[in-house]
């Protein structure tokens, strides 16, 4: 199966949901997928909570919030992608994001896309 680029390229909220949420489609697919998040919107791959975070929302429409998508991202092997520059940018370190998140520049993710399709939110 031909792998999955996402971009995510700001951060909103209702925009990182809806790439979770194919992400984890292809990889319920058997297909991998990289996320990799653009700029501003590393700070949707925190662990901390966000303003725009709508977890009692989503719970009682029995969907998972932000950091459970982010969890389940990880078990389904999902590699997870902030941008160098969108750290610098935003002044979050690796270490307040997400266990397992990696740092990574927008052209090693192009330069290592190979067959996979390439989309952005």
């Amino acid at each position: 199966m031909t792998g999955l680029t996402i971009i995510i390229a700001s951060a909103d909220a209702a925009r990182f949901r809806a790439a979770m949420t194919t992400a984890l489609a292809q990889a319920a697919l058997g297909g991998s997928v990289r996320l990799y998040c653009h700029e501003a919107s590393v700070a949707l791959l925190a662990r901390a909570p966000r303003d725009d975070d709508d977890g009692p929302g989503l719970a009682a429409a029995g969907l998972p919030d932000r950091p459970a998508l982010i969890a389940m991202a990880q078990a389904a092997g999902i590699a997870l992608i902030a941008c160098q520059t969108g750290l610098a940018l935003t002044g979050v370190t690796l270490e307040a994001l997400a266990e397992g998140v990696e740092a990574g520049g927008m052209v090693s993710l192009l330069a290592t896309l190979g067959a996979d399709r390439l989309v952005s939110f």
